[in-house]
């Protein structure tokens, strides 16, 4: 780990970087030149103690998912994450498997969908980015795996009708079997069929069904916790060669999903618990 080259780059890769170009606003009376420290650890979800000591070259070896993170908030090519990764004597993911990088471009079209729920998704259900509609639809699921949280965490379903239950089930476990099959070499994918293949009976039954099929825009249900029932289109605008999809909600102009779609984007991620 070169820590003096490793506190450089991150340095100039913060202050290449305005608080517009990653969603942020910026601010009255602001003097410092780009993102401040305490930005770039928010959208990379770690602390801005740990992030700041990075910068003053006193940090801990940082974690293959956190130099994942710090590439994915300052916005690197992939040219510029794989120096991030060899700086910190790590070697860069490797070409054709899963990358959780999401690449600039695509990051800055998920900054400016202000108004929609809208992520970025591995092909295997890795949340890779949210914006703000995102994580008020669902909450903030960014860094967690979508097919293992609905077979090992059940208070995910809530956010669907029951009658929908086996409709995801089932398309989860086909998707991930169509990736699994175009990409034997991934150790991500597979090592997530052995997990949930043990782990959930449910996941092994589908799975024995042999089913495939891969994710295509569709209608979509979800009952909120506080705007009420939503009937979303959800689009699959983008699909790279990374495996990776920008998924788009949207709501029919002048009906009542709109309607409370627009409440949702008002209240955003408030806490409207009675205390608050």
């Amino acid at each position: 780990m070169d820590r003096i080259e490793l506190a450089d780059f991150l340095r100039r890769a913060r202050t290449r970087l305005t608080p517009s170009d990653v969603g942020l606003n910026a601010g009255p009376r602001r003097r410092t030149p780009g993102l401040r420290r305490e930005e770039v650890a928010q959208l990379a979800g770690m602390s801005t103690d740990y992030y700041t000591r990075l910068e003053q070259r006193r940090g801990s070896h940082p974690s293959r998912q956190m130099l994942t993170s710090l590439a994915r908030a300052l916005r690197l090519t992939d040219v510029e994450r794989d120096h991030l990764f060899h700086l910190a004597g790590e070697e860069p993911p490797r070409p054709g498997g899963s990358s959780g990088h999401v690449r600039p471009g695509l990051l800055m079209i998920l900054d400016r969908l202000t108004d929609l729920p809208a992520s970025v998704l591995s092909d295997w259900g890795e949340v890779l980015a949210q914006n703000t509609m995102s994580v008020a639809l669902t909450g903030d699921r960014t860094g967690t795996n979508l097919i293992r949280r609905w077979f090992t965490a059940p208070g995910t379903r809530a956010l669907f009708p029951p009658e929908n239950h086996e409709q995801h089930a089932r398309a989860h476990v086909a998707s991930l079997r169509a990736v699994t099959a175009a990409r034997p070499g991934d150790p991500g994918p597979a090592a997530l069929v052995e997990e949930l293949r043990t782990a959930s009976n449910e996941f092994e039954t589908y799975w024995q069904s042999h089913d495939v099929v891969v994710r295509r825009p569709s209608p979509k249900r979800f009952l909120h916790p506080v705007v009420g029932t939503l009937d979303l289109d959800c689009e699959v605008l983008l699909s790279d060669g990374q495996g990776q999809q920008l998924i788009v909600h949207s709501a029919r102009p002048g009906t009542d999903t709109g309607q409370r779609l627009e409440l949702l984007r008002v209240i955003g991620v408030q806490d409207l618990s009675p205390s608050s």
